[in-house]
């Protein structure tokens, strides 16, 4: 009855070093697999949260000064437009 205890003890705290080494092996696993995607993003040179903000901003400035040059380009164009029907006062253009 003796060697059966010792033998199912053996047993258990052998499955629990195994379960033991298995954590561990898939905590430096994770850590691998972890190192590997950083160098991974730094080698693909993928913009920081600050920089798509930045842009962002700049993107937004643009557009509006886009905006407002599309507007002048516009009116200048009906400007010219009219000044080049017939029977249209003959003006000077704008100055800009």
């Amino acid at each position: 009855m003796q060697t059966q205890n010792r033998l199912l003890d053996d047993f258990a705290r052998l499955m629990t070093d195994a379960a033991g080494a298995a954590q561990g092996m898939r905590r430096e696993a994770e850590t691998i697999m972890r190192a590997q995607f950083e160098r991974l993003l730094r080698d693909m040179d993928v913009a920081s949260r600050e920089e798509l903000e930045v842009l962002r901003d700049l993107v937004a400035t643009l557009r509006t000064q886009n905006d407002a040059l599309t507007a002048r380009v516009a009116a200048l164009e009906a400007a010219l437009q009219a000044s080049r029907t017939p029977g249209a006062k003959t003006s000077k253009p704008p100055a800009a």
